[in-house]
């Protein structure tokens, strides 16, 4: 088993061996732990990851291996019988990639880490961030969630330029300052919209034209396969996840009824509150949640998105501006920041901060009145005060 998975290792090695580019997270993950997760989307570059971090080491090709879950599936050996070989032959570093299809994974890794001396990195859906709890991996493996590419990466990507990442507190405190040194070099508004329809996932470069139909055949193998096996959701409510995205699709965010949309679906609430949150993990939806005192599978959305606004145009019959800027605004600042529903304004930031999200003509009349508030508009380039590009929350990562 052990040398076709390094034949399949040199194959793959070479398919993707011509893509220079690093996300992001290779910068962030620290590679001195000995177990690490890389957690995302389908499609957000994390085999490429996995292989360029692999590339990188000084280390001779039998001490290195990645191996793809499915490669192993219905053999004889188990995760760990194939890691215990390759550490008595003297491997250092096993990469581990689709880790969420392989049954128990969790326990298997628990023991790799316990009785083998060797670094183990894996990949899998957003949906296992709660899977590793089974075994309390969260004590022993250390977990990066990585998003797809942000608009400062798409503008590295497609102009083989560099450009700083900026944090949210930089943006709101300094913002002219920054636009006007990025609009020195680039005419951000130029590729804005380009980002938007195609931008989110590293693929679209590949073969731009067949994008969309990668795209959704991505999402149906998270919608058909990855979920069901992961949560055991029976195959005849596969249409009832898909008729949920075709539906979030087509409404705003604003006007989401739950009640009303289970009589639709033909679910009850408590199994509809769990696909969502299922969708969620798998980074189909992204939901924004009103301030609360805690988050709960049960905890109604006040608003509910697709992932990224490139899901929008794929996949929705007419796409909504305000709905893409509020996406696309979500989308950049989901993961490294708290973002809440406000009554007054679009969203509330880090418990402080209001936003109102709109076009260039956007006004200040909602939220005239309140400290720490700001507008974030579309068609800028630059902004003045406290009315600040929406474009540049595309810098964040």
């Amino acid at each position: 088993m052990l040398q076709k998975l390094f034949k399949k290792y040199q194959y793959i090695n070479k398919k993707i061996s011509t893509i220079h580019y690093k996300r992001y997270f290779f910068n962030i993950v620290d590679f001195n732990e000995r177990l690490i997760g890389i957690v995302g989307a389908r499609g957000v570059g994390k085999t490429t990851f996995l292989l360029q971090y692999l590339e990188s080491l000084d280390l001779a090709d039998d001490k290195k291996l990645y191996m793809s879950v499915d490669s192993i599936m219905g053999g004889d050996e188990t995760l760990f019988d194939i890691a215990e070989t390759f550490s008595n032959l003297g491997g250092k570093v096993l990469v581990i990639d689709e880790i969420h299809k392989y049954k128990n994974f969790e326990i298997e890794l628990k023991e790799i880490y316990d009785f083998l001396d060797i670094q183990v990195i894996f990949s899998g859906s957003s949906a296992i961030v709660l899977e590793h709890k089974k075994a309390d991996l969260s004590r022993r493996a250390v977990l990066y969630r990585v998003k797809g590419l942000s608009f400062r990466e798409f503008l590295e990507f497609k102009l083989g330029e560099t450009f700083e990442s900026y944090t949210m507190s930089e943006i709101l405190n300094n913002h002219m300052a920054l636009s006007k040194t990025i609009s020195k070099r680039i005419k951000p508004l130029e590729y804005f919209r380009e980002y938007l329809k195609f931008g989110y996932y590293p693929f679209y470069f590949e073969t731009p034209d067949t994008y969309y139909l990668k795209l959704e055949e991505t999402v149906n193998v998270v919608v058909e396969s990855d979920l069901p096996i992961i949560y055991n959701i029976e195959p005849s409510n596969i249409t009832k996840l898909k008729q949920l995205v075709a539906y979030i699709c087509n409404s705003k965010p604003y006007e989401l009824n739950l009640t009303n949309l289970s009589t639709k679906i033909g679910i009850n609430r408590k199994t509809l509150y769990l696909y969502i949150h299922y969708l969620t993990l798998g980074d189909i939806f992204m939901k924004v949640l009103p301030k609360t005192k805690g988050d709960s599978i049960f905890s109604k959305p006040s608003k509910l998105y697709l992932n990224n606004t490139n899901l929008n145009y794929a996949y929705c019959d007419n796409q909504d501006i305000g709905t893409l800027r509020e996406n696309f605004f979500v989308n950049q600042l989901d993961k490294n920041y708290k973002i809440e529903y406000s009554k007054i304004g679009d969203f509330l930031l880090e418990d402080k901060y209001i936003v109102e999200i709109g076009g260039k003509n956007k006004s200040y009349k909602q939220i005239k009145d309140l400290a720490f508030s700001y507008i974030v508009a579309d068609d800028i380039e630059v902004g003045f005060g406290n009315k600040i590009p929406l474009w540049l929350f595309g810098f964040l990562y």
